[in-house]
């Protein structure tokens, strides 16, 4: 057992449960607090997952010296004002994707986390995944590689309502949301950590009410391999992710879970990946926060990839007429 990091959480949605659910298999992560805006929801959030404080106001809960991180679950929009606040109080943040509404955001986040000392992470599950990484290693058995599809696309469960007039916030541009923000960021942070900044990428996507996407495509420009990006809040997918090479193909059967994986070559041969069973790999994401904190591991290179996930899903918005009130702010800032 290393360091315990106590931790608080600021949301009390399903993705928050869901995170508990995998922290409780994180011997070195002790929960202590909830936040919401509500506080009687806080106590009985807090309550219910064993934490022994409740808050109904982050100014306080960051002022904490008992807690050491917090882990960020509030709606896109909020990442960036909660999240600076946290670290400029001295707290270690674990904020879920996308870690910021824009580029410009994410920038600040990670150099403020960086003059704290703190270790700042995007909550990306594939990312820390270790099937990622095997599927990192099998890569030069495909040959030269020519072209890469990530799919994800599951229909919402808020979209019928939205579709009755009603508003959502993952259908609204003042939450810093969409298909490409909630969803196509799995496709985005597996395309950027495989190959890097791609030279230039074009993208295309079906508008909704209010100017949000409900389903978006990117194509990016790698020069002499080419990679395709597809996402839907508005539809469910059932094709499966690929890479392929001029040896092979790798088929990944969820890119948001890279658990199955097989590779066919074109000699004939199948391989199948062996990848770590997990029920939850959130685990994943909230080991490595915690391993990095205990270690002061220098993450600039997962602060990388992040931001260059974050500038392609800029360009594309910017591309698709998408603004949300966040880049109005920082380019009055700027």
């Amino acid at each position: 057992m290393g360091k315990q990091i106590r931790f608080a959480t600021v949301g009390t949605s399903k993705i928050t449960e869901k995170f508990l659910q995998a922290a409780s298999g994180c011997e070195d992560a002790v929960y202590v607090a909830a936040y919401s805006r509500d506080l009687e929801k806080a106590k009985n959030f807090a309550k219910k997952h064993g934490a022994s404080k409740a808050y109904d106001s982050l100014e306080k809960m960051a002022a904490d010296p008992e807690i050491d991180g917090v882990y960020l679950a509030s709606p896109n929009f909020l990442h960036y004002s909660q999240a600076m606040l946290l670290l400029q109080a001295g707290k270690h943040v674990l904020c879920e994707k996308p870690l910021a509404s824009n580029a410009a955001e994410a920038e600040m986040m990670q150099r403020t986390a960086k003059e704290k000392g703190l270790i700042l992470l995007e909550a990306i599950r594939p990312m820390f995944d270790p099937g990622f990484e095997q599927i990192r290693q099998a890569l030069p058995r495909l040959g030269k590689l020519r072209r890469a599809d990530f799919w994800y696309g599951k229909y919402s469960s808020k979209y019928d309502a939205f579709l009755e007039g009603k508003r959502q916030n993952i259908f609204d541009r003042n939450c810093s949301t969409g298909a490409l923000m909630d969803m196509g960021v799995y496709c985005v942070e597996p395309m950027v950590g495989l190959f890097g900044m791609p030279k230039s990428i074009q993208a295309q996507c079906v508008s909704l009410r209010g100017g949000i996407d409900g389903a978006t495509t990117i194509l990016a420009d790698y020069g002499e391999m080419m990679a395709e990006i597809s996402c839907s809040k508005i539809t469910n997918s059932a094709r499966n992710s690929e890479i392929q090479g001029e040896k092979g193909v790798m088929i990944i059967h969820t890119i948001a879970e890279p658990s199955e994986i097989v590779c066919r070559y074109y000699d004939g041969r199948e391989e199948r990946i062996e990848t770590e069973p997990c029920e939850n790999n959130m685990i994943y994401e909230i080991r490595r926060w915690v391993q990095a904190i205990s270690q002061g591991e220098d993450v600039s290179f997962l602060h990388q990839q992040t931001l260059w996930s974050m500038k392609v899903m800029e360009e594309a918005r910017k591309q698709m007429g998408i603004l949300f009130p966040a880049d109005t702010e920082q380019i009055a800032k700027n």
